[in-house]
């Protein structure tokens, strides 16, 4: 309950932050729509000239745009604008009174700053990964959803914990403020399926900087090609990552020597 009250508390203040800019808000808004609407047609042209992309057909990689969309959303409404945030606050002292409050500091620094508008994209997930399912023409078993529901959490959990890594890397590293350049760098190639990539870029973006991991594969699952063993297995690594990240950031606390040093 007192993790759920700091999360309400922290909704509610970036909530007011977002709508004390209305025509920003407006902008963006319009904005993400018009990026859709070119993405699609982008789509749209691949697939006049072709049947199917790497195996996948049109209505495949609607269902993944959307899964891409909907770690889009965490990307630039969690772990950006923290990412910034925490960078300064190391630098100018400022994390000082993170460590004073009494709640966990690792979920403090998670949820500081949070872009609200782009909530936009996940209800834009949440409208085109059904219709990109129709358009497939094939039936969805209640298995496979579980699998793709499970693998898409899973890999978002594997980000986030990279992203812990990367920024407790602060503490060892004052000037490394380009700590999250790497998954911005790599971001786009969740909107295809990994399987078109060569050998070297699949094992990056599967195991190093797992993009594929939250997009790809919970499709796949989707596409009935993952056996079940698959799920445990990815779910059994994301939990001992987020533990090892944990680790990190406990291990970086400790490193840190506070503003007066």
């Amino acid at each position: 309950m007192r993790i759920l009250k700091i999360i309400s508390a922290f909704l509610k203040l970036n909530v007011n932050i977002a709508f004390a800019y209305r025509a920003n808000l407006a902008v963006e808004l319009l904005t993400s729509v018009m990026w859709l609407a070119w993405e699609l047609i982008s789509l749209n042209v691949i697939y006049s000239n072709t049947d199917t992309l790497g195996g996948w057909s049109n209505g495949d990689m609607v269902v993944l745009l959307g899964v891409w969309k909907l770690v889009m959303g965490i990307l630039f409404g969690i772990i950006f604008p923290n990412t910034e945030y925490f960078n300064k606050a190391v630098q100018q002292g400022t994390l000082d009174y993170t460590f004073l409050l009494p709640a966990n500091s690792q979920l403090l620094i998670s949820l500081n700053r949070i872009t609200i508008w782009q909530v936009q994209n996940i209800i834009q997930a949440m409208i085109m990964v059904p219709i990109g399912i129709s358009m497939t023409g094939r039936g969805v078993a209640f298995s496979d959803l579980l699998m793709f529901v499970v693998l898409a959490l899973s890999g978002m959990t594997l980000i986030y914990s990279l992203w812990i890594v990367l920024i407790a890397a602060v503490f060892w590293f004052t000037k490394f403020d380009n700590n999250v350049t790497i998954l911005a760098a790599l971001m786009d190639t969740g909107k295809y399926p990994a399987s078109i990539f060569p050998a070297w870029l699949r094992v990056l973006i599967t195991f190093v900087v797992p993009i594929a991991v939250a997009t790809s594969v919970p499709v796949q699952a989707l596409r009935g090609e993952l056996p079940l063993w698959q799920m445990f297995a990815w779910l059994g690594f994301a939990i001992a990552v987020f533990w090892g990240a944990t680790r990190v950031w406990r291990a970086g606390i400790k490193q840190y020597s506070g503003a007066s040093a």
